[in-house]
């Protein structure tokens, strides 16, 4: 995991417009999570990390097929680039540069460990090793807190 002082040294200090962001083209629809009715089909992130999250999206999508990814809930998008301050601290979160994401927030909840956090069962494994082979650790097999949350290293 890299600190604030690393994050700002790679990616800029962080501000709310996101003036160092980038659009880029999910290869599957997404849903919102809190509102599975509404596709997503771009997201917004750090320019330097975009080829890192369409390599991750595109391999789970080779991996499971779109099927497979809706049936797990891979596909609930908990956001990307959020300017805010880490839960229950002061340093900026990671989303506020936008170099990570939630997914599945409902079923991975902040305080679940590995005896109740969705991705933490098997057949979340492959997921997770995409993440991690293109440059994110999972916070959730860091940390066994936050199973929703991917961020770059």
């Amino acid at each position: 995991m890299i600190t604030t002082k690393q994050a700002i040294n790679e990616f800029g200090k962080p501000n709310q417009q996101g003036s160092y962001l980038t659009t880029i083209e999910l290869p599957y629809p997404m849903r919102l999570a809190w509102d599975k009715k509404t596709k997503v089909t771009k997201m917004r992130c750090h320019k330097l990390v975009a080829e890192n999250f369409k390599n991750v999206f595109k391999d789970l999508l080779d991996h499971y097929g779109l099927p497979k990814i809706q049936e797990l809930g891979i596909d609930l998008f908990g956001g990307c680039f959020n300017f805010r301050a880490m839960r229950g601290g002061s340093d900026y979160s990671r989303h506020s540069w936008g170099i990570a994401i939630d997914l599945d927030p409902e079923r991975n909840l902040l305080h679940e460990t590995s005896s109740t956090a969705r991705f933490a069962r098997p057949e979340y494994k492959p997921m997770i090793d995409t993440f991690y082979r293109y440059g994110f650790i999972s916070l959730g097999v860091e940390k066994n807190y936050d199973w929703m949350h991917f961020e770059i290293k």
